[in-house]
């Protein structure tokens, strides 16, 4: 099965706090990205990796708005 379709709970965990490592956004929360930018990685391609997994699980809650599902998983100090 599909990971990008079907996420664990861990990876919404790690969408909710994982900071983006590098670019623009770098230190941003993957969750708080700026959905352009998610849909610009969406066309060009992921990069690879748990990163690539994780943000194509964000293309799909961002272009259906549920990122308000994820305030109660952020950490306390985000």
């Amino acid at each position: 099965m599909d990971n990008t379709l079907n996420p664990k709970f861990d990876d919404l965990i790690k969408i909710a706090n994982m900071k983006m490592p590098f670019g623009k956004f770098k230190g941003v929360a993957l969750i708080d990205l700026p959905e352009p930018y998610v849909v610009w990685f969406h066309a060009n391609g992921f990069p690879e990796g748990e990163l690539g997994l994780l943000l194509a699980q964000l293309y799909e809650i961002k272009v259906n708005g549920l990122e308000h599902l994820f305030t109660p998983l952020r950490d306390s100090d985000t």
